[in-house]
């Protein structure tokens, strides 16, 4: 007992003064056997502890997500593909540039779903460099179209203002399959994003599943939705919108609408008829009219431009589902053909794969 006693007043003076004896080596490896045995939190949580600074600082190196730049480059591959690598295919080699090449050129522009009219432009102003000895190989053509494109592009395009009016109202139009629903979430994440109030109205009430889908987004990016029951007048639905969106000063509201077939004129008479109800509630609206076009369908997307622009006074273009497809050309011809500007792009599932239209970072992209 004296002995045990000793014991203990010996390690309290130690502790003490600091000056306690190092545990025996047997009882050092113990500890570090110990320490690499499951700890508690990796039991509770099933995971390892936080990282050490300098393991965090390692991962803090690695590479972060591409930029849009390299997202829209890699989305336009199989049009850059489609497009500039047969163009590549065509001038590799050539020491003189003549009539003939362009008429090859005029080929391949038409079959990448640039568009006739648009493809005889281009080959048109070319032929005039050919002519002012402009020119002189393979590389010039290529610049010379490039410009050519880009003049184009920007002759149209414009950014959307939408502090122009108060609430601005963009009524969304387009047929089934083109993500005009999805395009609407996303716009609204966008504007949200901005620090605007947003209103959502859903107005397609034919398409089954169609407001539910639109509520979904809603709460995702934690916008109000006004919507009435399958089967209601859309016109009804918009009217509540318009005077939700004045009575809670909404900075902006979008209206979403059925996917009109465009060989339906019945149905292009309820788009009229919307219209005539979101003027009346709310001065000067629907302030855009924004058409979505998928990319993805070509000459199509071209035609459905045609009619919706003569039936709906089309304002800007949604262009969907760039990315992956082979006819990107289809928004130098949409530009081009009727003057009406590419608002937004889509280059992915993303809600920030929808971006302003940069006619620049586009032909770079292409190029």
């Amino acid at each position: 007992m004296a002995e045990e006693k000793k014991g203990f007043f010996k390690n309290f003076v130690d502790k003490f003064t600091g000056t306690a004896s190092q545990p025996p080596v047997e009882e050092v490896a113990d500890s570090q056997e110990k320490q690499t045995k499951p700890g508690f939190f990796e039991k509770l949580t099933g995971t390892a502890p936080p990282a050490p600074v300098d393991d965090l600082a390692d991962s803090q190196d690695k590479p972060s997500k591409p930029g849009f730049f390299e997202r829209l480059r890699k989305g336009l591959s199989k049009t850059h593909e489609s497009l500039i690598g047969r163009i590549d295919t065509l001038l590799l080699g050539k020491k003189k540039v003549d009539a003939e090449t362009l008429e090859e050129l005029e080929e391949i522009l038409v079959t990448a779903d640039i568009g006739l009219a648009t493809t005889v432009e281009l080959v048109g102003a070319l032929e005039q460099r050919l002519k002012r000895n402009e020119l002189q190989d393979g590389e010039a053509v290529k610049n010379a179209l490039k410009e050519e494109m880009l003049s184009r592009l920007e002759a149209t395009s414009s950014i959307l203002d939408t502090d122009s009016y108060s609430p601005f109202v963009i009524m969304v139009i387009g047929v089934n399959g083109v993500g005009k629903t999805t395009t609407i979430g996303k716009l609204a994440s966008k504007f949200t994003a901005e620090g605007k109030k947003v209103l959502l109205v859903a107005a397609d009430t034919f398409r089954a599943a169609a407001v539910e889908q639109l509520e979904i987004w809603g709460q995702r990016v934690g916008v109000d939705v006004i919507r009435h029951k399958h089967g209601a007048d859309p016109a009804a639905v918009v009217f509540d919108g318009c005077k939700a969106a004045v009575a809670r000063r909404a900075d902006i509201l979008i209206v979403d609408t059925a996917g009109r077939l465009h060989t339906k004129v019945n149905l292009m008479e309820e788009l009229k008829k919307i219209r005539r109800v979101v003027n009346r509630e709310v001065p000067g609206g629907p302030h855009e009219t924004l058409l979505v076009l998928d990319a993805a369908t070509g000459q199509n997307a071209l035609s459905q431009a045609k009619i919706f622009k003569e039936a709906a006074d089309v304002t800007g273009i949604a262009l969907t589902k760039l990315d992956g497809t082979a006819k990107g050309g289809i928004v130098v011809a949409i530009s081009s053909e009727f003057k009406i500007p590419v608002r937004y792009i889509g280059i992915g599932e993303g809600v920030d794969d929808l971006r302003d239209f940069d006619p620049e970072q586009f032909v770079q992209a292409l190029f």
